[in-house]
């Protein structure tokens, strides 16, 4: 109860300031009526009980005690009602006050306490008022009853509605912070996002043209100083694979597509994809095409042709194998590519299991993100000695004709 008196409103502040002027209004006016209407009363016995009313009234708010706590507002109470029933005895318009002194009790007391002290108070005026008219009427105990049932569905109303706004105040404190975390994970999402997307990238274009710029750079040192013509095709090579590297981090910084699929379907870029691998090394691999090729979403045109480059990158450098095919198989309502090599195979297990040193192993989580993403499937069959074969399967709706 403290709490809420402490934290007051601007309705709740101008309400208060209404009563304190109906106080002093209902006190000056009694005195009034004494003095200058015959009211068979003393006038100076009306004025001192109206002064010590208001000196008891006036001095009540401005202590934190009463403030802050219940027991010593109502030690005030019982203060001001002693000074009002001065009042009350000195002249019958002192009734009049009962009406301030409900909200006073309703307000400081709580529901029950205030319920009571009310119920006393309109007793009070309604014994004061017979007590003055020299008998009791029924007509006469209404205004006093009508008084306290009006202000004690004022103050309970008043009351409920200021509860609800502070539960849905504290609601949109609740919705607010809900907002702003909300807004905060959506950016780690999409900071985490393009950092896999960047990953997968440079593992699938840097790192796999660097591997092999570094064994047609191995071939030509070896060619050196005997083969020196085979060795500056090797180093051509490698300059070449050095300059589609460059291209590639460009585009793939700034989100394009890349330079293997300007312009080009998925079979064209996934031949020259092939062409180029076998031209870098010793491994041949072919290209096999089944169905009526269809121009796919650019977005699972690249998570293929990249899952392509992986597997020959690995191939290359892993699988010591002696041949390679590339298979592209258009189904109803999904694509296919898988990539087999006749190399020396491993335990998927194993390498799903990672190495000791935390190194490595990310080819394959790549593709596998990269087919997940796009609603696809992807698998690995492959065991020592008997090679490797890696699949990817994708929903597809076609963009275009064949």
């Amino acid at each position: 109860m403290a709490t809420e008196r402490s934290r007051t409103t601007p309705v709740a502040r101008v309400l208060q300031v209404c009563l304190h002027l109906l106080v002093a209004g209902l006190l000056a006016l009694a005195v009034a009526r004494a003095v200058f209407v015959d009211r068979g009363g003393d006038p100076a016995a009306v004025a001192a009980a109206a002064t010590a009313m208001a000196a008891v009234y006036t001095v009540g708010p401005q202590l934190a005690a009463v403030r802050r706590s219940r027991r010593a507002a109502a030690l005030w109470l019982v203060l001001l009602g002693a000074t009002w029933a001065g009042v009350l005895i000195a002249t019958q318009d002192g009734v009049w006050l009962a009406f301030p002194l409900y909200f006073l009790e309703l307000h400081l007391l709580g529901r029950r306490g205030g319920l009571v002290a009310v119920g006393l108070t309109a007793a009070a005026s309604i014994a004061a008022w017979s007590w003055h008219q020299h008998s009791f009427s029924f007509a006469a105990s209404i205004g006093p009853a009508l008084g306290a049932a009006v202000a004690t569905a004022t103050v309970l109303g008043y009351q409920a509605l200021y509860r609800e706004s502070e539960e849905r105040r504290r609601l949109i404190d609740e919705l607010t912070a809900a907002r702003a975390d909300l807004a905060a994970a959506h950016h780690a999402a999409g900071v985490l996002a393009e950092r896999e997307r960047l990953a997968r990238e440079i593992h699938d274009t840097l790192a796999q043209s660097l591997s092999s710029i570094q064994l047609l750079l191995r071939a030509a040192q070896r060619a050196l100083p005997e083969r020196t013509e085979a060795a500056a095709g090797y180093v051509e090579q490698a300059r070449q694979a050095a300059q589609d590297n460059l291209d590639e981090a460009r585009r793939f910084v700034r989100a394009l597509t890349p330079p293997a699929l300007d312009g080009d379907p998925l079979p064209v870029a996934l031949e020259r994809l092939c062409a180029t691998t076998t031209a870098h090394g010793t491994l041949p691999v072919h290209l096999h095409v089944f169905g009526d090729p269809v121009r796919l979403p650019a977005a699972q045109e690249v998570a293929l042709l990249r899952i392509a480059q992986s597997a020959l990158g690995n191939t290359v450098r892993h699988a010591g194998a002696s041949r390679a095919d590339v298979t592209l198989s258009y189904m109803e309502g999904e694509v296919a590519l898988d990539v087999y090599d006749d190399g020396a195979g491993f335990d998927p297990a194993v390498v799903a299991a990672g190495r000791p040193d935390g190194e490595g192993g990310f080819g394959l989580p790549s593709m596998r993100a990269r087919a997940r993403a796009l609603g696809g499937r992807f698998t690995v069959e492959s065991a020592p000695g008997q090679g490797t074969t890696v699949a990817v399967q994708l929903p597809v709706t076609p963009e275009a004709g064949p």
